[in-house]
């Protein structure tokens, strides 16, 4: 004789469901612009008789739709809207606090987050070492753009627009060549972050890396700066792929998805 459904079986189903639901819009996602059933079906590793069950009460809440010529699925309207309502609450401070601190906690060297400002590159987070002997710059400072590791990543992945009256004005006040800086801006690009030697102050080393926001877009960059005689700035050393794994973890909770 079968058991009749408790209140608590009921909800389990229903959170159950829900799990479901979620999943597949996940996939819908990963498979974007649009998806067959079968494919979908495949990629959630369930029978296409379910999956299409489940599209059918995404279609009808909006948050997925057919395309009537291919058959095809994708998100619906529903779905962006909640997503760009996400992306909208993202703090890239807020994102970032965690491994920033953490950052500083596995090498006990002074880190900071910048966004780019008005001015340029402007710090607005920082987790200085526990230590005696510390570097700390203050929120709110501005960084050059040729003259600190920081200001050179934001360089390499921001926009032409937005840095060409800087970059124009500090190369005309600086020795610094523009092939020289094009090469640099590549060498970036290749390595996913940039190491500097003395160049801001005198006895300070610097690592810089980019966090990249779910377009893809640089919306920060995390920087470790310790004195020369204790602080190894090499770009392939170990405080460089701790700070590459900080900045890579801080963009995936951006939404960031590499290419």
């Amino acid at each position: 004789m079968t058991q009749p459904q408790t209140p608590a079986d009921s909800g389990k189903q229903k959170v159950r469901s829900a799990e479901v639901g979620t999943d597949i819009l996940k996939a819908l996602a990963q498979l974007a612009p649009s998806t067959s059933l079968s494919r979908l079906a495949e990629f959630v590793d369930m029978p296409a008789s379910k999956v299409h069950r489940y599209l059918q009460a995404l279609i009808a809440s909006g948050f997925a739709e057919q395309n009537t010529a291919t058959n095809h699925y994708g998100l619906g309207r529903e779905a962006l809207r909640v997503g760009l309502a996400a992306l909208g609450s993202i703090d890239v401070l807020k994102v970032a606090a965690e491994p920033l601190a953490q950052l500083r906690d596995t090498l006990n060297e002074s880190c900071f987050i910048a966004v780019w400002g008005n001015q340029g590159a402007t710090v607005v987070g920082i987790e200085p070492a526990v230590r005696a002997v510390t570097v700390v710059t203050q929120i709110g400072s501005v960084l050059p753009l040729l003259g600190s590791s920081t200001g050179l990543v934001f360089a390499a992945y921001l926009p032409e627009r937005e840095l060409a009256e800087l970059r124009e004005q500090e190369l005309a006040r600086s020795k610094r060549r523009a092939c020289d800086y094009e090469a640099t801006l590549q060498a970036i690009r290749s390595e996913g972050l940039h190491h500097i030697h003395g160049l801001l102050m005198p006895g300070v080393d610097a690592l810089s890396a980019p966090i990249f926001d779910a377009q893809g877009r640089i919306a920060a960059v995390m920087t470790v700066v310790g004195p020369t005689s204790m602080f190894n700035a090499d770009s392939q050393g170990p405080a460089a792929e701790h700070l590459r794994a900080a900045a890579q973890a801080s963009s995936w909770r951006m939404g960031f998805q590499p290419v």
